[in-house]
């Protein structure tokens, strides 16, 4: 007739008629005579839970206090009971016939500057068809095939089925005109901006995996424009393979500014983490993957930059004459000092003065006498040699510095600062997501250190470029000779 009053205690959500029914089972249990079902009743809203019996408090009880208490009732039980939606209730304690079934929340909704500017004629293979290019705030993801939307349509119908999505342009027979397929175009954008405008939905795996590049080749679609900032606040597009590495994209950017192999060797392609931080690619990661997963970030244009990847000022110097290495250095010089990077202080006015007067190698030459130039700092992560709070990360030429700070990144008095000649060895924990260190001072025997942060890999090659870069400037004052060539400068 319904459950056995003991297990009242396991039910989260009941409707009215099942309350009722538990009740009737109670009374022929326990003996009572008189069941008062108070109800928190809403128009329309027919699911309740239980929250109290004779007045006491039962949520979050255990079975024993419930059966207790209904014992403790003696010939009158009162179950007072809130009512919820029908929606609510299935979301906590779904039905059998709803077992399988994912339950979403489609009410938070995102802003995103998705859009399918222009389309595309293709043949391959005797085949002739129109791919449509989908960009992600003015950075191409993909380019699609009418049937890849139909086939995305029908595969976010199936996981989010209790949604009620948008209607996709429909489907034609016959060859279409470029009037209609710019209407097409225009549905298709209609469409994505209104599914993905639902994070659940926007975010979720299947919509991940369409807004990558599929792996056929549609003549040459597999192209993917990138868009890369520069350090005098330019923006430069590239056109390369979807697949292509950190390497092969900053070879097309360096060739599309003019930049000489030479110089290149002292830029990098960095990846825009937020406004305070940027992490320098590695070799052999994909930039267009970046594009994907971070095209809802909040940095405007562009998650890839080109910025200075050098440490030693004596070998920067050696560029003065070089007009374009000039010109990048002095643009992130005056952007470092504005975000705080590099500490201008008592200089600030000459500094701005020679910034006004565009004096670029002047204003450079007083900059890097002050602290934090050419310097890199990482954010605040935990670390093996304090038991409580962070710490920060600072990379110079000069040395390596651990700053105490809270969990939240609150700097604190203590810094501990290793000079270069005291490392022994360094290594990546790919596994514990660490950089480690050892280091010797005196007598006392070496020690190891383990930074916990996710760029770890990046602090390992600022290890490597760092004793890269004393090497030369040791080979340079050696035989005191400026021309020696470096041995970081050894291709891109």
């Amino acid at each position: 007739m319904g459950a056995p009053a003991p297990e009242i205690a396991y039910l989260c959500s009941l409707s009215l008629l099942a309350c009722l029914l538990v009740s009737f089972t109670w009374e022929l249990q326990f003996g009572f005579r008189e069941i008062h079902l108070q109800i928190g009743a809403v128009e329309d809203q027919e699911m309740g839970f239980a929250l109290a019996e004779n007045g006491v408090n039962v949520e979050g009880a255990t079975h024993k206090q419930v059966v207790d208490l209904i014992r403790a009732g003696e010939k009158e039980l009162i179950l007072t009971v809130l009512s919820v939606p029908p929606h609510e209730a299935d979301n906590l304690d779904p039905g059998d016939d709803s077992l399988g079934q994912s339950f979403y929340d489609y009410t938070e909704k995102q802003a995103v500057p998705i859009s399918i500017p222009t389309y595309k004629h293709v043949e391959q293979n005797g085949e002739k068809f129109v791919v449509y290019n989908v960009y992600m705030a003015g950075r191409q993801l993909c380019s699609k095939r009418y049937r890849e939307f139909a086939i995305l349509h029908q595969n976010l119908k199936r996981e989010f089925a209790n949604f009620t999505f948008p209607r996709l342009p429909g489907k034609w027979p016959f060859s279409l005109s470029e009037q209609q397929l710019d209407a097409r175009r225009r549905g298709l954008e209609e469409y994505l901006e209104k599914v993905c405008s639902i994070r659940v939905i926007g975010e979720s795996d299947i919509m991940q995996e369409f807004l990558s590049e599929s792996d056929e080749n549609y003549n040459g679609v597999s192209d993917v424009e990138l868009r890369v900032a520069l350090p005098d606040i330019t923006t430069v597009t590239v056109r390369v393979k979807k697949n292509s590495t950190t390497d092969q994209v900053y070879q097309a950017v360096a060739a599309k500014v003019g930049m000489d192999s030479i110089t290149a060797n002292y830029f990098a392609l960095f990846e825009v983490i937020n406004h305070s931080f940027v992490r320098k690619l590695a070799p052999n990661e994909f930039p267009h993957k970046l594009y994907v997963q971070n095209y809802t970030s909040a940095v405007p244009g562009t998650c890839l930059t080109i910025r200075k990847w050098l440490f030693t000022t004596e070998e920067e110097v050696l560029l003065n004459d070089n007009d374009l290495a000039v010109t990048y250095f002095f643009h992130q010089a005056v952007d470092d000092v504005k975000k705080g990077y590099i500490k201008a202080e008592e200089k600030s006015y000459q500094l701005q003065k020679l910034y006004e007067q565009r004096k670029m190698v002047m204003y450079l030459n007083m900059l890097r006498t002050c602290e934090g130039y050419n310097e890199i700092i990482f954010p605040h992560c935990s670390c093996d040699s304090r038991r409580k709070g962070h710490v920060i990360t600072a990379i110079s030429i000069k040395h390596f510095k651990l700053h105490a700070c809270t969990e939240e990144g609150q700097l604190e008095n203590q810094v501990i600062a290793f000079e270069w000649d005291e490392m022994q060895r360094w290594d990546t924990d790919e596994e514990g997501m660490a950089f480690c260190f050892e280091y010797a001072r005196g007598e006392k025997k070496p020690r190891w250190v383990k930074i916990f942060t996710p760029y770890f890999n990046y602090m390992h090659e600022c290890f490597e470029r760092v004793f890269c870069e004393l090497k030369w400037r040791k080979e340079v004052r050696t035989c005191n000779c400026r021309e020696t060539a470096s041995p970081c400068a050894g291709g891109f």
